[in-house]
């Protein structure tokens, strides 16, 4: 009967009960968790706290139609266990806001907890509180996570210098070529072995690379780091900007998906540009000193994780794409990466007879 149920039969009590029965038992550094105005925790010892918050969307993160509950719930954690990723942080705790419709059903609310629940159980990241609220609107799940690491061992974007390699962690374009084969229903049928089942699961469920991360950030290998959340051409971009330093991407490097590349060459695009510009890999970019590439690959060694150099960052601030073509290197600019607020830019366009007024 429960399950055909949805959340507006269940009180606010209820429903945080459910969640607590599929989260693990509290850490004893978690003086005062769920059930309270606030969580009260004690710091770690000789450590420093990392905070980031993200949320996602329903309509514009993900599409309930294609992506089911537990799936949705482990990405809205998998988010922000990247940006610590990128720091090098450990994750410790979350906070997990929830704005659901009066019509979700229960079996989706059960599943995205669980989704999350797990996500935080393989990293040993205890939700210690948050809030529920019902919305008119589409299913919002906000999040804010806390992780931790020793004094300046955090990566930066802005640590970059003209030289460093730039490097990539495992594969990209999977995501993206995911995300298109879910939206024109290409994938109804095909099976866990089959690749393009490899590209949905990548756009679904994303791995952060919390280990990697972590390892970079305390082998000190690492003079800059950002994830791959909205592609690897904003990454380069973002990471050049802040440490004020061009980049070239060697795109015959370039790791990209297999499978990712064959969908993309099957629909008449370019596999170089669609894999840098599509977002949700949520790899790491990272930039390391040359005398660092040894460490680098050692640090990918113990990680599990494979690392390809892809470029370098330059003294001139010009970001492009370099590839081979007949023997010659030609070089263009960098594609746009994915933005949230770029499809409302053109309502700001006005016509030039009435600039100014």
């Amino acid at each position: 009967m429960a399950d055909a149920a949805t959340v507006s039969e269940f009180t606010e009590a209820e429903l945080i009960a459910r969640i607590q029965r599929r989260l693990a038992p509290p850490p004893s550094w978690l003086l005062v968790g769920i059930g309270d105005d606030a969580a009260v925790v004690e710091p770690e010892r000789n450590r420093i706290e990392v905070l980031s918050v993200d949320c996602v969307v329903e309509g514009v993160h993900v599409d309930r139609a294609f992506v089911p509950p537990d799936a949705i719930g482990h990405r809205a954690l998998a988010v922000n266990l990247s940006d610590l990723a990128a720091m090098g942080a450990a994750p410790r705790l979350a906070l997990l806001s929830l704005a659901l419709p009066q019509s979700t059903p229960m079996p989706d609310f059960d599943g995205i907890i669980d989704g999350f629940a797990g996500l935080a159980s393989q990293f040993r990241c205890h939700v210690v509180g948050g809030n529920l609220t019902r919305t008119p609107g589409p299913l919002t799940i906000d999040v804010a996570v806390v992780g931790t690491a020793k004094r300046r061992q955090t990566m930066l974007r802005s640590g970059a210098q003209a030289g460093d390699d730039l490097y990539v962690t495992g594969t990209i374009g999977a995501a993206a070529a995911g995300l298109q084969m879910l939206q024109r229903g290409d994938v109804t049928n095909c099976q866990g072995s089959d690749p393009r089942q490899v590209c949905v699961e990548r756009y679904r469920r994303p791995q952060p690379r919390v280990r990697i991360g972590t390892l970079l950030a305390r082998n000190r290998a690492a003079s800059a780091c950002i994830d791959l959340s909205d592609g690897l051409a904003d990454a380069v971009r973002q990471l050049a900007s802040a440490s004020g330093v061009g980049a070239t991407v060697d795109a015959d490097a370039l790791p990209i998906d297999p499978a990712a590349r064959d969908w993309f060459v099957s629909r008449g695009a370019d596999p170089v540009a669609a894999a840098m510009s599509g977002g949700d890999d949520y790899e790491l970019l990272v930039a390391a000193r040359p005398r660092q590439r040894r460490r680098v690959e050692a640090v990918a060694r113990q990680a599990g994780v494979a690392v390809t150099r892809i470029g370098a960052c330059a003294a001139a601030l010009d970001i492009v794409v370099a590839r081979s073509n007949a023997g010659a290197v030609e070089v263009a600019p960098l594609p746009a990466g994915y933005g949230h607020f770029r499809p409302f830019d053109k309502l700001r366009v006005v016509p030039s007879d009435v600039e100014g007024r």
